[in-house]
């Protein structure tokens, strides 16, 4: 790694610096939160500025904000983005970390697809395909994506009434019971499948979210029920938490929101 230039590290502390707060900061705001000199500060919050990464607040002399060139790169970023690809890299980390089959999924409609996989090396492990679609409230996924949508929008996609499809004896097939079920999985920020969409096979699955912090996909860990235990389902959840997490950091979203 070659040497880091310090008026370079410099200037972009000083753009993270908005990251936190209401978004606005003084040259003296920035010289006590960085302990730099005054005057380096004022040089680089001008060339900032002329280079339209900061520009004042309208109405509030000495403070600044971010500029459009700052929201330009960003978007750019974004735009790069693949949600596949990156997907494909957090589960691969996942499945090394625990040696189980790891998932990423979206929902469309009612179903789930899976966008990303990989696959546990124990002989004994579940089959399934990224581009698989299943119904979403039999699997781990698809109920971690369902309870994250409005009510409005759940009812729409699960109305009242009509009887959901069976994978195997364990899925749920009243729509209340369902509700119940993903009302559980908001409080508990996880979803736990025990042999829904296979008879062999649990899961467990964490939001994933895109930079605004809306979910956009789910990451799960499934198990065959042969390896599945309390202790097992407790280790997994929190990995696919931690998981979910990095994917959604690789998307945009900012550590803590």
């Amino acid at each position: 790694m070659g040497r880091l230039v310090p008026a370079v590290t410099r200037a972009l502390d000083i753009l993270e610096l908005f990251l936190d707060g209401d978004g606005t900061l003084s040259a003296p705001d920035i010289v006590r939160k960085l302990n730099l000199p005054r005057t380096t500060v004022h040089e680089l919050v001008v060339t900032l500025t002329a280079r339209a990464y900061l520009v004042p607040v309208p109405g509030q002399p000495g403070r600044y904000r971010l500029g459009v060139r700052s929201y330009q790169l960003g978007s750019r970023y974004a735009e790069q983005l693949d949600l596949a690809a990156e997907g494909q890299q957090v589960a691969r980390s996942v499945a090394q970390t625990c040696d189980e089959t790891v998932h990423v999924a979206i929902l469309e409609g009612t179903d789930v697809i899976y966008i990303a996989k990989v696959d546990s090396t124990h002989a004994v492990r579940m089959v399934s395909a990224a581009g698989r679609r299943l119904p979403a409230h039999c699997t781990s996924v698809g109920k971690m994506l369902l309870a994250s949508l409005p009510e409005p929008e759940l009812a729409v996609r699960v109305p009242d009434g009509v009887e959901l499809v069976a994978m195997t004896p364990n899925s749920i097939t009243d729509p209340a019971a369902l509700r119940i079920a993903l009302g559980e999985i908001r409080a508990r920020g996880v979803a736990v499948e025990s042999r829904e969409s296979n008879p062999d096979v649990s899961c467990v699955a964490a939001p994933v979210r895109d930079r605004t912090g809306q979910v956009v996909a789910a990451l799960s860990v499934s198990v065959p029920m042969i390896r599945w235990s309390d202790e097992r389902r407790a280790e997994l959840e929190q990995l696919a938490v931690r998981g979910a997490g990095e994917l959604s950091e690789r998307l945009g979203l900012r550590s803590g929101n």
